[in-house]
């Protein structure tokens, strides 16, 4: 016994290096905020792209059983991972929704983790289970559900859209032979994610109907109504609809009081993919433009898109909640202490009840702080200003004149993305834009991205950070012309 005493304790000598004390602490703390002021300080000039480094030099630092001086670890995450490929808290980060990342967010992560407060259960964590549970209630509110709903804190859309599907699926009783006469309707712009989570919850027999689009790329109310007519004098079962407050393509919103009518007068579900789009809600434009998205059945809203959180917030939202909670509750023999714990408390359900999680995050806090810090008002503006700078991209760049051609738009952006494309008046125009947008991606200045509408390659300003003001906007205009003028030239 006294051999394994002593093992311990050698054990223990070395195990103790997990556990640094107040001074060690504090040094590191030091270190890693003078790292984070200076890359927020520099944000405002650094590239919105990094296209040359790729990172290897990370496997020149292998891990070792050795530790290494924090400040040679910070050294190589500026190097290989901060300077390294898009820079996605850039107000000139242009290309894809997710970007920012609020600074509060980032001080309830770190309080989060040093607590690590496990919040998937009421009888573990009570006072995290409430905080998820009261900004989930506060997220209803906003687009208008009432106390029958729940909802869960997800890591992004995808698994959000899962959740949604799979509750669905339940509800409706979509199993076994019914599968291959099940019509699921949806459009071509119905984000890959939601594709996925078909597939994922089983249901990939089931027949995904093409619903076709109009002219500003949103679901075409009367070809729906047509097409679930059609399938069900065909003897099929139609059940699912998926529609889009917002697009992730096009920025699109499918028109949703419509679909929610044809939904309701058919009897099947209605979902409601929001999370690009959802949290223009809290702004007047973007409320009048998210009309009928209180109907759904299921609806996905993003903070780390649209409330500029750091990645890893999703959310969804489901107008009855015992359906959610009838879909994802599940027990064990382990858990029978939490079960008899929590029996006297059932006003506050678990998020571990309503999700494929068990073992989470504790996500709440890092969108808690900043609304408690900053209030609601500042969001409803940033939300209204990117919809606004989308409305002024989309007017200014077809004033932009550049060389022997023009900039032609897409359909007038619904929320804060809009796609254009530049005509050249000889050559492809097509492959002049793919030559446009690498050009403009290695220059790194601004960040944008590309897409296909209608068999045309275009390009897209996605407008979503924060940081995203006019001087953006006017800098990612000036980018464009001359870049434009400079290839043309080189022809």
């Amino acid at each position: 016994m006294n051999e394994i005493r002593d093992e311990i304790k050698k054990l223990e000598a070395v195990a103790q290096i997990l556990e640094p004390g107040r001074k060690q602490r504090e040094q590191m703390l030091q270190q890693v905020a003078a790292y984070s002021q200076q890359y927020l300080e520099e944000i405002s000039h650094s590239p919105a792209n990094y296209p040359l480094v790729d990172g290897r030099g990370l496997y020149d630092s292998p891990i070792t059983e050795e530790g290494i001086a924090i400040e040679e670890a910070l050294a190589l995450l500026q190097e290989n991972v901060d300077h390294s490929g898009i820079t996605t808290t850039s107000g000139r980060f242009l290309g894809y929704i997710p970007g920012g990342g609020l600074f509060p967010s980032a001080l309830g992560d770190y309080l989060a983790a040093v607590a690590n407060r496990y919040s998937g259960v009421f009888w573990a964590s009570p006072g995290a289970t409430r905080m998820e549970n009261m900004l989930l209630r506060w997220m209803a509110d906003v687009v208008g559900y009432s106390e029958k709903s729940a909802g869960n804190l997800t890591s992004g859309g995808s698994i959000a859209n899962l959740i949604a599907v799979v509750a669905a699926r339940d509800s409706c009783g979509i199993e076994g032979g019914l599968l291959p006469k099940s019509v699921i309707y949806l459009t071509e712009h119905a984000h890959h994610s939601v594709n996925k989570a078909i597939h994922l919850a089983g249901l990939k027999n089931c027949i995904q109907r093409r619903v076709p689009i109009d002219g500003r790329f949103r679901m075409d109310a009367g070809a729906l109504c047509k097409a679930i007519s059609d399938d069900r004098s065909a003897g099929l079962n139609p059940w699912l609809i998926i529609a889009s407050a917002g697009s992730t393509n096009t920025g699109s919103v499918d028109p949703l009081p419509e679909i929610a009518e044809i939904a309701a007068a058919n009897r099947l579900w209605f979902h409601v993919d929001g999370a690009y789009g959802a949290f223009f809600a809290l702004c007047p434009q973007g409320r009048e433009a998210l009309t009928g998205m209180q109907h759904a059945d299921t609806l996905v809203m993003d903070p780390h898109k649209t409330l500029f959180l750091p990645y890893g917030t999703g959310a969804l939202l489901v107008k009855d909640g015992l359906q959610l909670f009838a879909s994802e509750n599940w027990s064990a023999a382990y858990m029978q202490d939490i079960a008899a714990a929590t029996a006297d408390n059932i006003d506050e359900l678990s998020p571990s009840d309503l999700s494929p999680e068990l073992t989470k995050h504790f996500r709440g806090l890092r969108l808690w702080l900043p609304l408690k810090l900053f209030g609601v008002a500042p969001f409803r503006a940033a939300l209204s200003e990117k919809i606004l700078l989308a409305r002024y991209f989309h007017e200014k760049i077809q004033d932009t004149r550049s060389g022997s051609g023009r900039f032609e738009v897409g359909p007038y952006p619904d929320l804060s993305i809009v796609t254009y494309r530049y005509l050249p008046r000889r050559g492809d125009a097509d492959a002049f834009n793919e030559r446009l947008t690498k050009r403009i991606q290695q220059d790194g200045r601004i960040f944008i991205s590309s897409t296909r509408t209608d068999g045309k390659f275009v390009l897209r300003m996605a407008i979503s950070s924060f940081r995203t003001h006019l001087s953006d906007i006017d800098q990612a205009l000036d980018v464009l012309k001359w870049t434009a003028e400079e290839l043309l030239e080189e022809e």
